[in-house]
């Protein structure tokens, strides 16, 4: 079994249905659950609470959880002087915060398994330090720590941890943000391109398959920082 957080939609959507197409068990989570080809289950991943109660009923299940990804996320370009309060505080709830509650309530379920993976997401604004972007980069240049340092955590339970930091996809994240900006971004990248959420499903799943076995504490850039 695969847990998908952000599952309803994007990225995450994408990520999921793939892993059901290879024939995998997904249970996603998602604040606004949808109709989907597997299980989602409405929950924010900022509310330590919520995702303890998921971690605790699929426990119940006793199906074994070999990955968990972190796809869960929220986004947006603004000053830091300039960025509302109630923003700052959900882009730091949602990528860091949730990114770490997940870890933490889902990664003793790959523990029993003594194997699995585990994916979080930053962005490749993190390494090429985007104006506009600070107090977003912030939030998911604390993931990247976490994740580096956890994978330390995790590699007595053969669980490796990796972070994938996508440039620009065309998913609902950009959505508000102004064809000018985004083009700032990709000319910044080695890869001059916005991707589609395929590119970045492929890398998950590599990363997710034992061909990936030996590779762990690493950040992916997608596009090239």
């Amino acid at each position: 079994m695969l847990i998908v957080t952000g599952a309803s939609k994007g990225l995450g959507r994408a990520i999921a249905n793939r892993f059901v197409e290879l024939g995998e068990t997904v249970v996603g989570l998602a604040r606004n659950p949808v109709e989907a080809p597997f299980e989602i289950i409405g929950c924010d991943v900022a509310d330590y609470t919520a995702v303890r109660g998921v971690a605790t009923d699929v426990r119940k299940r006793k199906v074994p959880v070999t990955g968990l990804i972190n796809a869960a996320g929220t986004a947006s370009m603004n000053l830091a002087v300039t960025t509302p309060e109630h923003i700052t505080r959900r882009l730091i709830e949602v990528n860091l915060l949730g990114t770490i509650f997940s870890c933490q309530n889902f990664a003793p379920l790959l523990m029993r398994q003594n194997a699995g993976a585990i994916i979080n997401f930053s962005t490749i604004a993190v390494a090429l330090g985007i104006k506009g972007e600070s107090v977003y980069v912030a939030s998911k240049a604390g993931v990247e720590g976490f994740s580096r340092a956890f994978a330390r955590e995790m590699a007595d339970f053969n669980i490796r941890v990796n972070c994938v930091a996508p440039g620009p996809i065309k998913t609902d994240l950009l959505r508000g943000v102004t064809d000018r900006q985004i083009d700032d971004i990709v000319q910044q990248q080695i890869l001059r391109t916005v991707f589609e959420p395929q590119a970045v499903v492929d890398i998950v799943e590599l990363l997710v398959s034992d061909k990936a076995a030996h590779l762990t504490g690493e950040v992916l850039h997608v596009g090239g920082a």
